[in-house]
């Protein structure tokens, strides 16, 4: 793998979880397509852009940092969950499915960035 956090298990789910949250995100109305399914799309992919983006050519402390960014990106996925079932654009599993998810995600973040 020529880049650094291609080997990071915690990158690989935070994209993968990303790429569930876009698909997700298709089923909302498309009123929403520029407020909460963008915001949400958007918190989701920031979470692996700023653990990639962190962990290549940074110091610790840098990598921290960026690791900080993703933490807060990861509950603002957790928020929007809880924002989209509100108004019923989601199922309460599907919340429930991602929440757990976003936990465990969160938990691997700060794991790294306890470690570093």
């Amino acid at each position: 793998m020529a880049f650094k956090f291609e080997n990071l298990k915690v990158w690989h789910l935070a994209a993968d979880l990303s790429n569930q949250i876009d698909t997700l995100t298709k089923s909302f109305p498309s009123e929403e397509k520029y407020s909460l399914s963008s915001q949400i799309k958007r918190a989701a992919d920031s979470v692996a852009l700023n653990i990639a983006e962190g962990c290549t050519g940074q110091s610790d402390p840098q990598f921290k940092r960026f690791l900080g960014i993703a933490l807060r990106s990861a509950i603002e996925v957790v928020a929007a969950l809880f924002l989209a079932r509100g108004r019923n654009y989601i199922s309460e599993e599907s919340k429930r499915k991602f929440y757990t998810e976003y936990e465990i995600l969160c938990k691997m973040i700060t794991g790294l960035r306890d470690s570093l």
